[in-house]
């Protein structure tokens, strides 16, 4: 096999493009930008950028999530790869979509404003270019997954969290009310959690404790033979 046999072939542009999910207002919102270039300038838009000839897809997708919110260690994954020959209206583009989960309690909200970045609520997208809403619906999918399977519902926290909070998320992630005492007689059959002496008071006056997630518990429990399940 010679370099003839690639040059011989046609070439075509690789994109990343990033989900990027965090949860405030009890609700699950996805970070969304105005296109900034034609075609469809102006338009609504995921946050997404060509892969460069020297990276990875997974180091352009990190790329793109810092470039809008600055922040590293972000719980990323991959979604699936897009490649219909008429997807993007500007030429042949093959994006590979990643999801993210975000913390907003580190979020700058001014790092997003010269993007023209909004978080939007998922029950209130609007009309995306290309295939990025069904990009959203995948992911969502993926993620309502995941969150059943492995502990990565704590990653949307930046540590600690309340049970009414991881509760509001959960039911935000899926779109359905769940029973406040299955919901946490699942939590405390697992034993994952640590509780903390310290209560949120703002939401109410009673107020409720701080949890955090332990990941030594979690090997632990994993490790007699159980499996996670939320």
């Amino acid at each position: 096999m010679t370099n003839q046999y690639y040059k011989n072939n046609t070439e075509f542009l690789v994109a990343a493009d990033c989900i990027i999910f965090g949860f405030k207002d009890k609700e699950l919102h996805v970070l969304l930008t105005r296109r900034p270039v034609e075609p469809l300038k102006g338009e609504w838009s995921l946050m997404g950028g060509f892969v460069d000839e020297n990276e990875s897809l997974e180091d352009a997708a990190k790329k793109v999530l810092f470039r809008y919110t600055q922040q590293k260690g972000v719980y990323m994954e991959q979604v699936n790869a897009y490649g219909e020959v008429d997807r993007d209206a500007g030429g042949r583009v093959i994006s590979v979509a990643f999801y993210a989960l975000v913390r907003l309690e580190e979020f700058n909200t001014s790092l997003a404003q010269p993007f023209d970045a909004k978080w939007i609520n998922i029950k209130e997208l609007p009309h995306l270019v290309f295939d990025h809403n069904k990009m959203i619906k995948d992911a969502l999918t993926l993620l309502r997954f995941k969150v059943s399977m492995e502990p990565i519902i704590f990653k949307f926290f930046d540590k600690n969290f309340t049970l009414p909070a991881l509760q509001d998320l959960y039911e935000a992630i899926y779109q359905r009310q769940v029973d406040k005492r299955n919901f946490r007689k699942k939590l405390s059959s697992m034993n994952i959690l640590d509780k903390l002496d310290i209560k949120e008071t703002e939401s109410s006056k009673r107020g409720a404790f701080y949890h955090s997630f332990n990941e030594e518990k979690y090997k632990e429990f994993l490790a007699s033979g159980k499996y996670y399940s939320l």
